[in-house]
C-alpha cells in the first residue's frame, strides 16, 4: 500500500460553507437509516457472542464498536472530501466572477457540519436516553416461576395465597420498552457489562446519553478529514502527472533513438 503524504503545496482553495444547508436533513435522515441497520446487525452479532467467557465476550465487543465507529468516520471522511470538492468548484466559479447562490454557497465543507448531521441523526436515541435516565436503577432478578418441587405447596391454603405472586408475570410497563431501546442503542456496551454485573449494567445505561452519541462523534471527525483527503488526491494526481509525462521523456528519447540516421556524407 503506498504511504501517500499530503503535499501542503498541492492544496486548492474552496469556499467555505455554512454550518446547515438545504441537504443537511436529507444527510440526517441517510444517516438515522445507517444507524438503525448497524444497530440491527450489532444486535445480532451481541447476541451470537454472548459467551459465557468474560475475556472472548468482552474483546469481541470492543472490536464490534470499533468496527461501528470506523464505519461512521469513513462516512463522514467521504462527505467531508466531497464538500471540500464543492467548495472548491464554487471558489473557481466566483473567481470567474460567476454568480453562486446563497443556497449554494452553504453547501460545502464547514468544521461544524458532520457534528451537527450526526447529532440530528442520533437525535432520536439521544432523546430517548435522556427520558430514560432518571429512572435508571439497577435490575435485580426478580423470582420469576416457582420451582417444580414447590408446585405442591400451591394448593395450601395457608401459604398458596402468599406464593401465587411469584407465578404472576410483572405487566411490561412504557420504562421496560424504553430501556429496551436504550439498551439496543449501546448493545457493544451493555454486553461488555454482561446480565450478570449489575453495578455496571446500570452505569452503562447512565452513561447512555453520552454512550449514544459516540456515532455521531466519529462520523463528525471523519468530515474533518475533509480538506487532508482533497489535498491528498491533489497530491497523489500531481505525482501520477509528474509520472507520467517522465514516461513519455523517456518514449520519446527512446525513439529518437531507434529512428534511423541520415545517410552518411562521402569526403
Amino acid at each position: 500500500m503506498k504511504n501517500t503524504k499530503p503535499d501542503a503545496s498541492k492544496a486548492k482553495p474552496y469556499l467555505t460553507g455554512k454550518p446547515t444547508d438545504e441537504n443537511t436533513v436529507k444527510s440526517a435522515l441517510k444517516f438515522f437509516g445507517i444507524l438503525l441497520l448497524v444497530m440491527l446487525m450489532t444486535f445480532l452479532v451481541s447476541s451470537i457472542a454472548n459467551v459465557d467467557n468474560n475475556v472472548i465476550r468482552i474483546i469481541i465487543n470492543v472490536m464490534v464498536e470499533f468496527i461501528i465507529l470506523l464505519i461512521f468516520y469513513s462516512k463522514g471522511a467521504d462527505q467531508g472530501t466531497e464538500a471540500v470538492a464543492r467548495g472548491e468548484i464554487l471558489y473557481q466559479h466566483i473567481e470567474k466572477g460567476q454568480d453562486v447562490a446563497e443556497s449554494e454557497r452553504r453547501i460545502p465543507f464547514h468544521w461544524a457540519k458532520g457534528y451537527l448531521i450526526g447529532l440530528a441523526g442520533s437525535l432520536v436515541f439521544l432523546v430517548l436516553a435522556l427520558v430514560f435516565l432518571p429512572s435508571a436503577q439497577k435490575q435485580l432478578t426478580g423470582a420469576g416461576m416457582l420451582p417444580s418441587w414447590m408446585e405442591s405447596y400451591m394448593r395450601r391454603t395457608e401459604v398458596g395465597d402468599a406464593l401465587v405472586q411469584y407465578t404472576q408475570a410483572s405487566p411490561v410497563t412504557f420504562m421496560d420498552i424504553l430501556r429496551l431501546i436504550v439498551r439496543l442503542s449501546v448493545m457493544p456496551f451493555i454486553s461488555i457489562a454482561g446480565t450478570e454485573n449489575k453495578d455496571l449494567l446500570l452505569l452503562m445505561e447512565k452513561l447512555s446519553p453520552l454512550l449514544v452519541l459516540l456515532p455521531a462523534i466519529s462520523f463528525g471527525t471523519g468530515y474533518l478529514q475533509g480538506p487532508v483527503r482533497r489535498t491528498l488526491i491533489h497530491t497523489e494526481i500531481a505525482k501520477n502527472t509528474k509520472k507520467r509525462i517522465s514516461r513519455e521523456r523517456k518514449a520519446r528519447k527512446a525513439r529518437a533513438a531507434r529512428e534511423p540516421k541520415g545517410p552518411e556524407q562521402l569526403n
